[in-house]
Parts: structure tokens; sequence; C-alpha cells
């Protein structure tokens, strides 16, 4: 063996070693980079160089902004107020609730970006709702996990300024554009698996659709969907940049939540910036470990060598893009998002517009592959907050949860193989995103 490939081994091996002792994710990077680099004989120096210049990013500025957004609008108050649009909208229908459930996900994830923060607030309150209605408790802990993933592909979404970041020369405005049309599509179809189950379990209808009702919802709502707009208008019109629009948007949530929805004090702002720290501090660690980390890769010349053998299994760009996405998920098992976005792109992205693929619907093809690996064992965060909050055995959600990876499934070879669901938007206001 040469030196090349015992340094892949010492690289790659000590990783997924260390991912299998249950190291953190972030020192399984840092360490295994490390032992690489002392193999290959360099200087340590490169370590601090390469995590300094794996942050000193201007686009990842934004996600900081953003995070602050999600955390001062998810706790001021405005979880309710969502809820009761939601069910206003849908909840009207058979198995009414679960579609509150679904279409309140799409509306707080436009704001938290988080599928972790949706799943504890909006789960907290939904939950406990739907059992009282009737629901089972695995069922109604299922809903509210799964539809909580459409808020990975509802701007503004921090995953996606980093995918942005790692794939280089991607237009977050048009990131952004591009995760609408999806995130709508997920929402339907784990729509259409709750009403068949609902329709088989019997479960309730809410009150019938009232027009006057909705019109006043969206009224009690409308400064909590304004940040959205403020934050996706405002890159897609070239009024700002990503990082300042997500600026204006902490400002403007700042206000709201505790001026107009008053859903915070003061003292309750300060310890929410107190748990954007802790969340910041997670992913900028994660950032700045997985830049020695593709340093290590790109200099082994690994992504040519993963490309190469992938193409070489085989020529069909349908198996391709099926192999891509199983990777994917493999990887969804094993490790959170962030690190799956910043150590895979690098790999895949290459193979993935050699087969035709844009780099901006190869982006979207990574975050739902990445939230559905959030709802699987053995590191499937929501999965576990989802049974905390509901107190449900993770084995009964997952049993549960069955039906709804399929609706998943469905949704993510849709956007693999139909190349409009995430393009059409980006195409068509091309001109407009920066």
């Amino acid at each position: 063996m040469d030196a090349n490939s015992m340094a892949i081994l010492v690289l790659l091996g000590s990783f997924f070693l260390m991912v299998f002792l249950r190291f953190p994710i972030a020192y399984a990077v840092a360490l295994s980079s490390v032992f690489c680099l002392l193999y290959q004989g360099h200087n340590l120096t490169t370590i601090c160089q390469q995590m300094v210049k794996g942050i000193s990013s201007f686009s990842l500025m934004a996600v900081p902004f953003f995070i602050t957004m999600g955390c001062l609008m998810g706790s001021g108050g405005i979880s309710e107020k969502l809820i009761a649009l939601a069910n206003a909208c849908v909840g009207w229908m058979r198995g009414g609730m679960a579609m509150v459930n679904i279409v309140a996900s799409y509306f707080f994830g436009g704001i938290s970006g988080s599928a972790s923060a949706d799943t504890a607030s909006l789960g907290s309150i939904l939950i406990p709702m739907m059992v009282d209605q009737g629901y089972d408790d695995d069922f109604s802990t299922a809903v509210t996990i799964t539809s909580s993933c459409e808020g990975l592909l509802v701007p503004p979404s921090h995953n996606m300024v980093i995918y942005a970041t790692t794939a280089g020369g991607i237009s977050v405005g048009s990131l952004f554009l591009a995760g609408y049309i999806p995130g709508a599509l997920l929402a339907v179809t784990l729509m259409i698996g709750s009403y068949i189950i609902s329709v088989k379990r019997n479960y309730p209808k809410g009150e019938k659709f009232n027009i006057m009702n909705l019109i006043k919802q969206l009224g009690i709502s409308f400064w909590a969907l304004a940040a959205v707009l403020i934050v996706v208008f405002g890159v897609v019109g070239g009024v700002f940049t990503a990082t300042e629009s997500a600026a204006v948007a902490v400002i403007y949530s700042l206000i709201v939540s505790v001026f107009i929805y008053r859903g915070l004090d003061w003292k309750g702002v300060w310890r929410v910036l107190g748990d954007c720290v802790d969340t910041l501090s997670i992913v900028m660690i994660l950032i700045a470990t997985s830049s020695i980390f593709g340093f290590c890769l790109t200099q082994l010349h690994v992504p040519d060598l993963a490309a190469s053998t992938i193409t070489g299994m085989t020529n069909n760009p349908i198996l391709l893009a099926l192999l891509l996405n199983l990777i994917l998920l493999v990887l969804g098992c094993i490790m959170d998002m962030a690190p799956i976005i910043l150590i895979a792109t690098p790999i895949l992205l290459p193979i993935a517009t050699s087969i035709g693929l844009d780099p901006i619907q190869f982006g979207i093809m990574v975050v739902l592959n990445c939230g559905i690996g959030l709802l699987t064992p053995p590191v499937g965060a929501v999965l576990f907050i989802g049974s905390a909050v509901a107190k449900v055995p993770m084995e009964r959600v997952v049993k549960a949860t069955l039906p709804f990876y399929l609706c998943m499934i469905i949704t993510l070879l849709l956007i693999t193989f139909v190349p409009a669901v995430s393009m059409w938007l980006p195409t068509v206001l091309g001109g407009m995103a920066k």
C-alpha cells in the first residue's frame, strides 16, 4: 500500500471508528484530520490555518443571524398563532389536526429553519392536543417529526447557506427559491399519507371551513410571516445579500417578539441569545473542523477517487442518482446534518454535475436526505426529541413513522428525477436571484 492510500486509510478509518464509538462528531472530524496530517509529516500549524480559513467567509456570517432569528421568533409567542392559521386552512379535513400539524410546520419552518426547533416548539403543543382529540400518540409524534423536515427546505435555512458556501459559487437566493416547491411537495405527500391513515382509523374532522376566520388568522399571523418575506424577497430581489437580510430579520424578529406579540421580555431575550450561542458554537466548531477534514480529502484526491469509483460501477445516470441518494441516506443514519453537508458535498457534487444534476437541485436533494437522516436511528436527533416531547418509546415512534418514510422517499425521488420541482422557481426568477 502506497503512502497516499495509507493516509486515506488513517483519515477515513479513524473517522468512522470514532463515529462508531460515539465520539462527538466535531472531535471525530478534528482528530482524524490530525492523525492524517501527523502521518504525512505536516506542520500542525496547518490545522489552525485551515480552521480559521473555514470560518472566515462573509457568506457564513448569515448563519448566526438566521439561527438568532429562528430562536427569537420561535420563543416569541408565534407557535400558537401559526397553529391557528393552519387550523383555519386545513383543520376541516378528515384527520384535520394532522393536516394542521403539517401545514403549521411549513409556516413555522420558514421562520425557524430548524427541524429540531419545530418539533420541540410545535410538538409540545400539538401532540397533546391531537391525543386529547382521539389521535394515537405514536401517530401524532410521527406526523410532527416528519413534517418538521419541511423547515429544512423552506427558506431561510442556515443549512442552505452552509451548502452554498461549501459548494462554492452557488447563489443563496436561487437556493432559497428552489426550496419552496419541494417543501410544499413534501407537505402534500405527508398530508396524503396522513389522510389515508386518518380515514382508515376514523380520526375526527375539525370545524367547517370559514373564510372569515382564515382572513382573521392571516391578519394575526402577518407579522410573523413577514419575516420570511423580508429575507427571501430581499435576497432574491437584490436588495440585500443573504448576510444583510439575515441581520435585518434579526432586528425585525426582536421587534415583533418583544413589542408586537409580546411573547418575550428583555430577560427572555437574553435567555434566547444564550441558547443561540450554544447552538451557534456547535455549528461553527463543525464548520471549522470540517474545513481541516476537507483539506485532507482534497490533498489526498479523495473526491476524484470517489468519483471514479462510483462512476466506474455504472454509466447509467439513473442508477448513479439513486446511488448518490443511498450514500446520503446511509450517512444520515450515522452523522448529523451539518457535517454531512460539509464533508459529502465536495465529494459527491462533481458526480452529481457529471450526470446532469444542477448544483442547486443537488443541494435540495442533500438537504432532504439529511432531513430523513434526522428521523432515523442511531443518530436521529429529531426522532429523539419527538420521542422525549411525546413521552412515547422510540421503537413505537419509528414503527408509526414507516408510512411517512415512504412519503418522504417519494418526494425525494420526484426532486431527483423531475428537475422542475426544484429548478422552476429559480429559472423563472433567475434574473432576480443573487
